[in-house]
């Protein structure tokens, strides 16, 4: 039977399981694992129904050091977890850092870097492009000089009403009573003392006596108290730290005041400048701020592909308004990925319902194949205190319970005092909440409707489905994936398998956008159309470096061939 089987076994959609012999064997029962013991070259056997074989054993050749080396590279962070503690226990829930003030050096960002960090979020309401681009040069360092594999994002603006600086100060505190002037002026040289400058000509006209202004999604507010002119005088009513270009939402009667920003352009005329700016410096993410429909990001995208040489940005949508809630599938269709910025959606609905949209976002995220950020406010204490507080890790939790791709820090990391140890806790509480979920069987269980309908898509999506319910129901320790484009990466991430998915690609920024997407760990590796020598190089390599380690099982998939493989490393 084993001689029968030396030949490579494909899943079909007949219900079979044809081998390359000219003969089918039918399927008795759901997939499971078929081993042969074949001492000849490297086998092809390997998924199948119909016996009880002895494991397969994949010769593994000894790797020269020039070779392991240069094969094959991966996040040196994520490459430290693994010999430390196995594949299993690698954690799934991927972590975004908001570079500032505080993160900007070298050691710094290394230091994020080791602990974890995998993407490095620039925020362009904030600091001059010449910084931004000190702080990409560095990142890309990292990378090339310290073998780490960390992605950059651009976040714009948005034309939403904004502050301006304060005087160039990092932030300001404002005391509940103070009374504080919000002015329309251009002002020459300093502004006076509490004075805020705001970047909408028609302000003054707006706001009534009475609204409120809600900053940076509530976390100062103020109340107005009289017009003069260009000036708007008001009483702070609730006490909070400012901070530059934070977003400006007004309030009238209890509800939100929005005409006048459904006029303003999604992106505005300093946002098409940043655009141009992250095309030249080669970021890998675009985010886009108070997103109102799909024609912005589809327009976004095309301006990029007729400016980018490569077209490899991929573009974020933020959810952060009205208007995104009311066009929310055909956004999350049109784009890369998306983002839930809490803090400003938290100021245009009751905040009693952020958790519930929260949780529709990220499920629709999942069905829809689409990677999704959950932002704003994790840790915010953390600003100023060297540990969070309990309500604030159990908001975690329920993200990671979500199994949302990846959580994000802002301010904390941005300007807090304590930015690593903020990262730190989110990757404790991630890799805890993940080992608790698979130890209690708690994984969510939800189908996930098909999200492509050309039939060589619908195969390979069909057969991610098979294979992490394979790897589910042997305990397997990895997935591995071949794949050029990270299509097939991706929908094995969807399917949120027990094990970590090992993402091998050619591509430096295919690994870098899979970096984003929850349980990919990717790597960079040049492979041949040939699976079998593909996956014995592999394990050769990864075994060699103490990636994995005799008596592993690994499931292996391909978008070359519609094929599963199952083997025991040896």
């Amino acid at each position: 039977m084993a001689h029968s089987l030396k030949s490579s076994i494909f899943v079909s959609f007949s219900g079979r399981i044809a081998p390359n012999l000219n003969h089918q064997i039918p399927v008795r029962r759901s997939i499971s694992c078929v081993h042969s013991v074949i001492s000849s070259p490297p086998p092809n056997v390997l998924v199948s129904t119909n016996g009880n074989l002895p494991p397969a054993v994949t010769p593994v050749l000894p790797p020269s050091s020039t070779e392991l080396a240069s094969a094959i590279e991966v996040d040196k962070a994520a490459e430290a977890g693994l010999k430390e503690n196995g594949a299993r226990t690698a954690r799934r829930t991927k972590l975004v850092c908001t570079i500032g003030p505080a993160t900007c050096g070298v050691d710094k960002l290394e230091a994020l870097a080791v602990g974890g960090m995998n993407v490095a979020r620039l925020n362009m309401c904030h600091s001059s492009r010449e910084w931004h681009r000190t702080v990409i040069e560095r990142v890309k360092r990292l990378n090339e000089e310290k073998g780490f594999a960390i992605a950059v994002m651009m976040d714009t603006e948005g034309s939403e009403i904004h502050m301006g600086d304060l005087n160039g100060a990092e932030s300001a505190k404002a005391e509940d009573g103070d009374v504080w002037t919000f002015s329309v002026r251009h002002f020459c040289s300093h502004m006076p003392k509490r004075t805020i400058s705001v970047n909408y000509d028609g302000f003054a006209e707006d706001v009534k006596v009475g609204d409120e202004i809600v900053v940076d999604g509530g976390m100062v507010r103020f109340g107005v108290i009289e017009k003069i002119g260009p000036d708007v005088k008001c009483r702070c009513i609730d006490p909070g730290l400012l901070l530059p270009s934070a977003n400006l939402t007004l309030r009238r009667n209890g509800r939100l005041v929005q005409e006048r920003n459904v006029m303003l352009p999604t992106i505005s005329s300093k946002d098409w400048q940043d655009i141009d700016f992250g095309i030249a410096e080669g970021v890998d993410f675009i985010a886009v701020s108070f997103v109102k429909s799909a024609e912005v990001i589809n327009h976004l995208k095309s301006y990029i592909a007729a400016r980018s040489c490569d077209n490899n940005i991929a573009v974020v949508a933020k959810i952060e308004s009205v208007e995104s809630l009311k066009n929310l599938e055909e956004i999350i269709q049109a784009s890369d990925g998306v983002m839930v910025a809490r803090g400003d959606l938290g100021a245009q609905i009751p905040l009693e319902q952020v958790p519930s949209v929260q949780e529709k976002i990220v499920w629709l995220c999942r069905q829809l194949n689409k990677p999704v950020i959950v932002a704003s406010q994790l840790l915010e204490s953390m600003i100023e205190y060297p540990i969070p507080t309990r309500a604030e890790v159990a908001d975690v939790s329920e993200v990671v319970r979500q199994q949302a791709d990846a959580l994000m820090l802002s301010g904390e990391s941005a300007m807090g005092q304590y930015p690593e140890k903020a990262l730190s806790v989110l990757k404790n509480v991630s890799s805890r909440i993940e080992k608790w979920l698979r130890e209690e069987k708690r994984e969510e269980t939800a189908k996930c409707s098909h999200v492509v309908s050309l039939l060589p898509s619908s195969i390979m999506e069909e057969l991610c489905n098979t294979a992490a319910r394979t790897a589910n129901n042997l305990g397997a320790d990895a997935l591995f994936v071949f794949t050029n484009m990270g299509q097939m990466a991706s929908l094995l991430s969807r399917c949120r398998p027990n094990c970590p998915i090992f993402a091998f690609t050619p591509s430096l920024s295919t690994q870098r956008h899979l970096n984003l997407q929850w349980g990919l760990i990717p790597f960079r590796l040049s492979f041949s159309d040939n699976t079998e020598n593909n996956l014995s190089k592999t394990l050769s390599l990864l075994k060699a470096r103490g990636m994995i380690k005799s008596g592993d099982v690994i499931v292996s998939v391909s978008d070359a061939y519609q094929s599963i493989q199952v083997v025991e490393v040896p």
